[in-house]
């Protein structure tokens, strides 16, 4: 089995009361593991403000992420689901499901990103992931077939 995401890097019934709080706690998991520091954060916020709610991809799931940056120390991956979900704006709102995506290029994380998607396009999955007890149940979920 290829670990996509890191334990560490997952987190079950995070409180947020915004999106903008929902970020924040989906960058605090690569903050905490020093894969980006606060700068990523602000960007993947600023990048809301300034384009829209885009990084919510489909119902109840965002992908958060900004552009490569020196705000990036190491390409990682944290998923993160809420308590209560948010709104961004978008017609696939609410959102209960958020991975937040760092890379250091444009490139080094395909791989992992491919499995993921190919994992989130499986008929009710954010769901599933959404309804997971546990971050051990979201880790098993999100890195076994």
């Amino acid at each position: 089995m290829q670990e996509v995401i890191n334990m560490r890097n997952i987190r079950n019934h995070i409180e947020a009361n915004t999106w903008q709080e929902a970020i924040q706690e989906a960058g605090n998991l690569l903050i905490e593991d020093n894969k980006i520091t606060q700068n990523y954060v602000e960007s993947m916020i600023h990048s809301v403000y300034e384009m829209g709610p885009y990084m919510v991809l489909m119902p109840g799931f965002a992908l958060v992420h900004a552009a490569p940056s020196e705000a990036v120390k190491e390409s990682s991956i944290s998923l993160i689901t809420l308590k209560n979900p948010v709104t961004f704006g978008s017609p696939n709102d609410p959102v209960s499901v958020i991975l937040c995506l760092a890379c250091v290029d444009k490139t080094s994380h395909m791989n992992s990103l491919q499995v993921i998607a190919e994992k989130l396009m499986v008929e009710g999955m954010i769901q599933k992931l959404a309804n997971c007890n546990s971050s051990e149940e979201l880790y098993s979920l999100i890195n076994h077939n």
